[in-house]
């Protein structure tokens, strides 16, 4: 009997999953997507079904056509994982892994032993005495959402209206942000990538650098081995992002993401495998692909939603002013601060590269003109 190729199910159908389409065609997968509307990144180009991810009987309709499932954001219920997973259907991240990225209280109270800031969770002002602290959402925070530089008890007493359950972090004078990208097989094989340094505004990742050059050897060495050893610890399977706060010599657990994630971007031409595709390979139990970079330097920007609506004409100036660019567009309606598309530059020198990066962002979202 001809064996067939898989078809891999993602249940949401923003850019994460529009990205995740090259390498499937290429490995010959099939996916299918879950999809909010026609209108989403990635529906707009892959096949699709229209539902409600928070319906499990929706959901379990879907799943019933796929070989595996797998999702693109933390905002599915647990319950529905769960419940997948009840069905005998085959989904990961598992929901053991799963809970970890999408709940902050339990990740930190799992990791407890590996390097964090000091935590608590609270539900009363009074339980802070010492300021300025950082204040977490439990959960359902992103790109700056959810999370809130606290100075003092009346400011932490109105956060609490809005959110019965905080997670209180240490404020760390940190260095830089870095994240790792580590990939894990059913069997236990595990991959990362080059450690990148990310650079945030407003709590949104403007740029990332790979290799980080901000940080020591020793630095990136002790940051791969953690994040192997948490892909490990929680059972991940797929993608998964490990981001750390870098203060001297000392890192610190900032947050997992079990997907692939914005600080992983650059793997799609920067690395032999992307995280999109080693994804996929991950969680189908293949073999997992060469992580090596491709060039000495890769930098990204992430273009946020200005005044300029039209992103196909920039076209014209960015291609003809800098061919070696190579830009990603989401296609997600404009909107100021949104994330709408990347653009990715790889080289030696990295002056060249950011002011290359930093002009490609500006232009495209409007803010300069030339």
């Amino acid at each position: 009997m001809k064996s067939r190729f898989p078809i891999v199910g993602i249940i949401g159908a923003g850019q994460l999953a529009r990205m995740s389409v090259a390498p499937a065609i290429a490995l010959g997968v099939t996916l299918k997507l879950f999809a909010q509307s026609k209108d989403d990144s990635a529906a707009q180009i892959c096949d699709h079904v229209i539902g409600d991810y928070k319906n499990l009987q929706e959901v379990l309709d879907f799943a019933r056509h796929c070989d595996v499932v797998t999702f693109e954001h933390e905002l599915i219920p647990l319950s529905i994982i769960k419940g997948l997973e009840a069905a005998g259907v085959r989904i990961y991240p598992p929901s053991t892994a799963f809970i970890y990225s999408q709940d902050k209280g339990a990740m930190r109270n799992f990791l407890k032993d590996l390097p964090s800031p000091q935590w608590s969770i609270i539900d009363n002002a009074e339980k802070v005495s010492a300021f300025p602290v950082i204040a977490k959402a439990i959960s359902g925070g992103y790109d700056g959402r959810g999370v809130w530089k606290i100075s003092d008890k009346e400011m932490l007493a109105e956060v609490l209206i809005r959110n019965p359950q905080l997670l209180i972090e240490e404020l760390i004078d940190f260095n830089c942000e870095i994240a790792v990208m580590v990939a894990r097989s059913p069997h236990g094989q595990v991959s990362t990538w080059a450690v990148t340094h990310t650079v945030q505004e407003n709590g949104i990742c403007v740029r990332t650098i790979t290799p980080a050059q901000s940080i020591s050897q020793i630095v990136a060495e002790k940051a791969a081995a953690l994040a192997i050893a948490i892909a490990q610890k929680v059972g991940l399977v797929g993608v998964m992002a490990v981001e750390f706060f870098v203060k001297g010599e000392d890192i610190f657990i900032n947050e997992l993401a079990m997907r692939p994630h914005n600080s992983g971007h650059w793997t799609i031409e920067g690395s032999v495998t992307s995280q999109f595709e080693q994804h996929l390979r991950a969680i189908l139990d293949l073999p997992l692909g060469e992580t090596t970079m491709r060039a000495h330097l890769a930098v990204i920007g992430n273009i946020l939603g200005g005044d300029k609506t039209d992103m196909y004409r920039p076209y014209l100036h960015l291609m003809a002013r800098n061919p070696e660019l190579k830009i990603h567009q989401y296609m997600k309606e404009v909107r100021p601060g949104r994330k709408i598309g990347h653009v990715t530059a790889l080289g030696k020198d990295l002056l060249h590269l950011e002011e290359l990066i930093e002009h490609a962002c500006d232009y495209m979202s409007g803010e300069v003109d030339e």
